[in-house]
């Protein structure tokens, strides 16, 4: 195979499986680890590819979205630890409206029995359930990328609703606000924000500064930004020009 074809294949691995590791694509394409690691540096110096950890990761676009089960299992501690603190925000007998999400997902494993809770994703409605709480679904048609409900019924839910507390997740943060790649779960999150009264943001530190396609809630829309490491700047100043608050878990 010739250089150029080995690093177009390269490419076509990497984006067919959202990220391959140098030692697998040394023995797929049946060359040395070190050629690999030539070629991913070149293939990056194009944005063809973005190395990663031992390997290489598709190019990121706004557009893109990464499985539900790859994300599930990144910056875990970080989730959980932000989940840590999510949950004091929580009390008694309040209707809690938790949005899709992996973080989100760690919010829900620790949340006490004593509410009524909500929610758009069934993973998080059956961790809910099993927690023993009074568990509401919006309904609506499942995206299988993000394991979340959303679509014409699900917003019809939400326009009849109230909720007093809101843990809500993003895919991207920056000074224009929060952003995700889909324009029916942004619809959605936008109407979550727009019928909660308390709104907690809980995103790690690597959604800081990545953009998406769609942008769903400005900064000032946002009570309390539960993180794992210093935001920006201009999201701090955003978060904090209404009233807003910050809070770094493990600062």
């Amino acid at each position: 195979m010739l250089p150029e074809q080995r690093k177009r294949r390269i490419v076509a691995l990497v984006t067919e499986h959202n990220g391959r590791s140098v030692a697998e694509l040394a023995e797929k394409l049946g060359v040395s680890k070190a050629t690999v690691r030539r070629d991913l540096q070149e293939l990056e110096d194009q944005s063809l590819i973005e190395r990663s950890h031992g390997g290489a990761v598709p190019v990121t676009t706004v557009g893109r979205e990464q499985p539900y089960g790859q994300r599930e299992v990144q910056r875990l501690d970080a989730k959980v630890a932000i989940a840590e603190r999510a949950v004091e925000e929580i009390q008694d007998g309040a209707v809690v409206f938790f949005d899709s999400g992996t973080t989100t997902l760690e919010v829900a494993k620790r949340t006490p029995e004593s509410i009524v809770a909500v929610t758009n994703s069934p993973v998080i409605a059956l961790e809910l359930d099993r927690a023993d709480c009074e568990v509401k679904l919006t309904g609506g048609t499942l995206r299988h990328r993000s394991r979340a409900l959303v679509g014409p019924s699900a917003e019809s839910f939400m326009e009849r609703m109230n909720f007093d507390l809101l843990f809500l997740g993003a895919n991207a943060i920056d000074a224009e606000g929060l952003m995700t790649p889909d324009e029916d779960e942004a619809r959605m999150k936008s109407l979550m924000v727009e019928r909660t009264q308390h709104v907690i943001a809980v995103a790690d530190a690597s959604k800081f500064g990545e953009r998406s396609f769609v942008n769903f809630a400005a900064l000032d829309e946002i009570d309390r930004l539960i993180t794992d490491g210093e935001p920006p700047a201009d999201v701090r100043d955003g978060c904090e020009s209404a009233g807003g608050s910050v809070v770094e878990v493990g600062s």
